[in-house]
């Protein structure tokens, strides 16, 4: 097929699916695969109108070809994963309470303030923190308290959060105190909202929490929304807040009243949104792998049998029976991998069955699409929560009280990174062990030693290429170890558990760093072995899916010959795994390709 016509053919299965520029997160099973026509028109309407009772935020997004807005409206209730997705991809956003929010809130700080005067005694309302908490604080001193205390706080170092993360945190927090349970006033959440559509975003640093709470970073976030000199960044330039805020159209400063320190900083919106965005890295990376796979099976003529639904049907694993089904899409019709394919380069006795990192590979991406289901009702819920301490509830027998406790903590979210990290630790040995299989003739069934393009011995192929991924692995496997199981006391023993989440979070986006380049190891070796037994191919079919996505591939990074340098070539498969094209290939190729399977 020529190149033309494969990329009429993927454009026209795009557009005959109805997908939109942008990938729809959080699809699982081959039948919402299979209804892709239906499903924007479905998702519009609900987005739009909400379900029956309490009207979910609704959202929006800019036509194709302009620049992303996204509208959010918080009720404390209902923010859902996607339109966390939606906030960190949008090129702008507008957020805002939902006026029953606004009035939940006012009514919350009116029952706060009762029962501070009621005379209890209420840990950073009117008394001291932490090892402090028994000093007691006098009326005129409660109020420079909650500056004092941010600026305590934001000690944080190393560094900062990307802008897309510190604006999510922002959305999260003004989230949960729309619930109307931590007793500020509705402005100080919409002060931060009116940081987050102004396009002005905290400086925040990664290093400092201790996962019971995101203190440093979100001490730093409140100091710019007072308007002090904390740094912040508004259109590509980072300066003290109290440069930029005047620039971006909003009041210079902001005062807090009584009470309302703390609520910004207890809880763990900086970890959740953290974490929501490496769910989202993990999905795209999801994504890629199966089209990955696919062109590793293509290339050495792998056995189907370890991909058929009855063996899959019954391991009982949703995410791994709608892993192979995309598999068994994206290899459908092809010619290679048959008996007759094999036969091609000398394979004369049946294989009978492929190495377990081929036979088990539905079942390794199958855990992780297990994982980012069970990850996407833990971020929804957090975000949904009232996260702080202390919290305001209705007194039984009448009248209002604070109650103390420790709903700041992050244990949950720490051991829910942590567990995805291991997924994708594994993940990287498994695709590190496919591209290490493509090096060896006797491993990948006859394949050029070294994936040489030229005569082998004068050319070396693609054999350093490989090491990069073997060199990435082990610096996986270590970082994947749980922080989460770290606990140190801190602060006099007041705070003798800390959950480590901060480090799980940045040990996750670092593997996550070299799994794309992994990824991009295995896929670009893979597509030249598919070229080099090309011609031994001839007048057998490719899998329909796999000839398109080693079609885009080609588009950007010829076939090896001789021997080149390869620092470009492999730079530039890192960048198409890290951008829009080569995944909408992969989402391209498999509706057409479940058509033909069907």
């Amino acid at each position: 097929m020529e190149k033309a016509d494969i990329d009429e053919e993927r454009i026209g299965a795009a557009r005959r699916a109805g997908r939109p520029p942008r990938r729809r997160r959080g699809q699982r099973s081959v039948m919402r695969r299979r209804t892709r026509l239906v499903l924007p028109l479905v998702a519009t309407l609900v987005l739009s109108l909400g379900t029956c009772g309490a009207a979910p935020p609704a959202w929006t997004t800019a036509a194709a070809g302009g620049p992303a807005t996204v509208s959010v409206v918080l009720d404390g209730n209902s923010l859902t994963l996607q339109q966390m997705f939606a906030v960190l991809d949008a090129s702008s956003v507008s957020v805002h309470l939902a006026p029953q929010a606004r009035e939940r809130m006012r009514q919350n700080r009116r029952e706060a303030l009762d029962a501070l005067r009621s005379g209890q005694r209420v840990y950073g309302w009117n008394q001291a923190l932490g090892p402090l908490k028994d000093r007691a604080l006098t009326p005129d001193e409660q109020l420079r308290f909650q500056r004092n205390i941010l600026l305590s706080n934001a000690a944080g170092v190393g560094p900062t959060f990307p802008p897309e993360v510190a604006r999510l945190a922002l959305v999260i927090r003004a989230n949960q105190m729309a619930r109307a349970r931590m007793g500020v006033r509705p402005q100080l959440a919409e002060r931060m909202l009116d940081l987050v559509n102004a396009g002005v975003t905290p400086e925040m640093p990664q290093i400092g929490s201790l996962g019971i709470g995101d203190l440093q970073p979100m001490a730093e976030a409140g100091l710019v929304a007072l308007g002090e000199a904390a740094p912040a960044r508004f259109r590509g330039e980072v300066a003290p807040a109290s440069r930029l805020l005047l620039r971006a159209g909003l009041a210079p400063s902001f005062t807090l009243e009584q009470g309302e320190a703390l609520p910004l900083l207890s809880g763990s919106p900086v970890v959740t949104a953290s974490f929501v965005y490496a769910v989202e890295r993990t999905e795209r990376l999801a994504d890629l792998s199966e089209g990955g796979l696919a062109l590793f099976m293509d290339a050495t003529r792998a056995e189907k049998g370890a991909l058929d639904a009855r063996t899959h049907d019954e391991r009982r694993i949703a995410g791994e029976i709608d892993v192979a089904a995309r598999l068994r899409a994206l290899v459908a019709g092809s010619g290679w991998m048959t008996d007759a394919g094999r036969r091609r380069l000398g394979e004369t006795h049946d294989r009978v069955q492929d190495a377990v990192s081929v036979r088990a590979a539905p079942h390794i991406l199958g855990a992780l699409r297990e994982t980012l289901d069970d990850e996407r009702r833990v971020l929804e819920r957090e975000a949904n929560s009232s996260t702080s301490n202390p919290l305001v509830f209705p007194r039984p027998g009448g009248g209002d009280e604070f109650v103390m406790g420790g709903n700041y903590d992050a244990d949950l979210l720490a051991h829910e990174i942590d567990r995805l990290n291991g997924n994708i630790a594994d993940m990287g040995v498994l695709f590190e062990q496919l591209s290490a299989r493509l090096m060896s003739p006797a491993w990948s069934y006859g394949l050029p030693a070294n994936l040489a393009g030229g005569r082998v011995g004068l050319n070396s192929g693609m054999v350093q290429v490989q090491t990069v991924a073997t060199a990435l692995v082990p610096e996986m496997q270590v970082r994947a170890y749980p922080p989460s199981v770290l606990s140190r006391p801190a602060k006099a023993g007041q705070e003798d558990h800390n959950t480590m989440a901060m480090a799980s979070a940045r040990d996750l986006h670092e593997n996550l760093d070299r799994m794309d380049t992994v990824l991009a190891v295995q896929m670009l070796m893979s597509a030249q072995g598919i070229d080099l037994i090309r011609a031994r191919m001839h007048g057998l079919a490719l899998g329909s899916g796999t000839s398109v996505i080693r079609q885009e591939i080609r588009r950007h990074i010829p076939p090896l010959g001789d021997d080149r340098w390869m620092s470009p070539d492999l730079n530039e498969m890192i960048r198409l795994v890290k951008g829009q094209a080569l995944l909408d290939t992969v989402h391209g190729a498999e509706p057409a390709a479940l058509r033909q399977a069907a």
